[in-house]
């Protein structure tokens, strides 16, 4: 995966739509299917939970397939990155333990991936104002600049990929 550039005021502006249109359709949807099935299903035992169920399944399916199918469009583009960017960093971090003693070893791989997850929590932190931690990071990217450097190794984000991942 590579780093883009994001305007920050689009991104949250475009998220923020992508939110409340998929709020309001999922209380529409939900409401207005639920109460369809109710009016040609009723139940005499007046539960109608299954069908109010049925009614917020659907409406999930249709929102996720809608959302899918728009992910390329160009006002998604930043929302999809991020996305996408959270999606990497959470791959990386539930092996973090891992990359960290890998890299203490000088495993290029766990310190390429180390690179690619501390520059893009900085850059996932900056976009969601995210500022609490952003200090702890800056001490693991020295810590990290040190072995790379203990290795004579340069480090690029860019070089990392997914399947780097795989051995740990």
């Amino acid at each position: 995966m590579q780093f883009i550039e994001i305007d920050k005021a689009r991104y949250r502006k475009h998220l923020n739509i992508v939110i409340a249109l998929s709020i309001a359709a999922l209380v529409a949807g939900s409401l207005g299917i639920s109460q369809v099935l109710i009016i040609l299903f009723p139940d005499e035992s007046g539960s109608h939970f299954h069908w109010n169920l049925l009614g917020v399944v659907i409406t999930c399916l249709v929102i996720g397939w809608q959302l899918n199918k728009y992910r390329n469009h160009s006002f998604m583009t930043e929302v999809v990155y991020v996305w996408q960017l959270k999606k990497a960093l959470n791959q990386i971090n539930r092996k973090i333990l891992k990359l960290k003693a890998a890299a203490r070893q000088g495993n290029i791989d766990a310190l390429t991936s180390l690179q690619f997850c501390y520059a893009g929590s900085r850059q996932l932190w900056h976009l969601d104002d995210n500022m609490i931690t952003i200090d702890d990071l800056a001490v693991q990217q020295a810590e990290l600049n040190s072995i790379a450097e203990n290795f004579n190794l340069t480090l690029k984000a860019e070089d990392y990929n997914q399947s780097m991942l795989e051995q740990f």
